[in-house]
């Protein structure tokens, strides 16, 4: 069994960045990597809204500069998946793979969440090339283009509305006739000139050629046929899922499943355990506010580990 003063579970921005402040403090981190070392933006092609690089950066690349920069400070990586976490006792105790067992006096989680797949041809292999969950990050690579939003929900209208600064046109295809967006949501997209509608059609095939996303394949679940919108590129706006499930809710969870934190910290109900990045954050989720929320993760561990932190939040974390 071996023992760390703090650990950090899970990379991506939030949790490279708080290895590089621990290790800068003297904390000497373990952080483990998972299944998906350095997170999502591993499958994004290229990174435009990171400070620091004019040109842009590609997303890998960005991850690794974060791990070597940890590792130069001196944070020490472990890869597996944190299958066991037993957090009511002191020093906290995490399995990794059911094999290894390793105790730390805090905590810091930054599993991150994961976008939602349908789970058909051409989705998830086209991540990055076509494919993608979020506006924001890839918005702009569509600049005059047609573009697919697949969903009916709240994010589904705002990444919709959100595409039409730089498509051609956007498509919002549905499953159902009825959405299931709020009606002043519905009224937004409703009322753009841009957004074109594809109700009561299921997903089928994200259709690829050798130059890259020709279209969306649906059938009409009226008609039964099968029709092509033609699209350069085709956003999954069907939410996104919270990697808590290894929490087996020994802490405290909003009610999407997301990690409850002191507004202001990233203290969960737990003293000793922190958490950053998408894993808390249901509204931003992007890999600048994930590293700053990593970088406030650090420095409360660090007060946290020097005895200089006194808050009590379980019974004010309630959700």
């Amino acid at each position: 069994m071996s023992h760390y003063r703090s650990v950090i579970i899970g990379t991506g921005p939030a949790g490279l960045t708080s290895a590089i402040y621990l290790a800068r403090a003297n904390m000497n981190p373990l952080v483990i990597e998972g299944l998906e070392p350095g997170g999502q933006l591993t499958t994004t092609t290229e990174v435009e809204n990171f400070p620091g690089f004019p040109e842009g950066i590609l997303g890998p690349e960005l991850m690794d500069n974060m791990r070597k920069q940890a590792e130069r400070f001196g944070a020490e990586f472990k890869s597996g998946w944190v299958d066991d976490i037993d957090l009511s006792v002191k020093p906290f105790r995490i399995k990794v793979e059911g094999r290894e067992e390793i105790t730390a006096d805090a905590v810091i989680i930054s599993t991150g969440a994961s976008a939602k797949y349908l789970g058909i041809p051409g989705e998830k292999e086209n991540v990055g090339r076509g494919v993608s969950t979020c506006a924001t990050c890839d918005g702009f690579f569509f600049r005059g283009k047609k573009i697919v939003v697949i969903g009916g929900g709240d994010s589904a209208m705002e990444e919709a509305n959100f595409l039409t600064r730089f498509a051609s046109s956007v498509t919002v295809v549905h499953r159902r006739e009825e959405l299931r967006a709020s009606k002043i949501m519905q009224d937004r997209a409703r009322g753009n000139e841009k957004v074109e509608w594809a109700l009561n059609r299921t997903p089928l095939e994200v259709v690829v050629e050798e130059s890259g996303v020709k279209g969306l394949k649906v059938k009409n679940n009226e008609t039964g046929e099968e029709e092509l919108i033609e699209a350069s590129g085709v956003f999954v706006a069907i939410g996104h899922r919270p990697n808590t499930e290894f929490l087996k809710e020994q802490i405290t969870l909003d009610a999407g499943g997301y990690i409850a934190v002191h507004p202001g910290t990233t203290e969960t109900n737990i003293p000793g355990v922190f958490a950053c990045g998408d894993v808390q954050d249901t509204k931003y989720r992007q890999a600048i506010t994930a590293a700053g929320s990593g970088c406030m993760a650090a420095m409360d561990c660090e007060k946290y580990l020097e005895g200089s932190m006194t808050h009590d939040w379980s019974e004010t974390l309630n959700p």
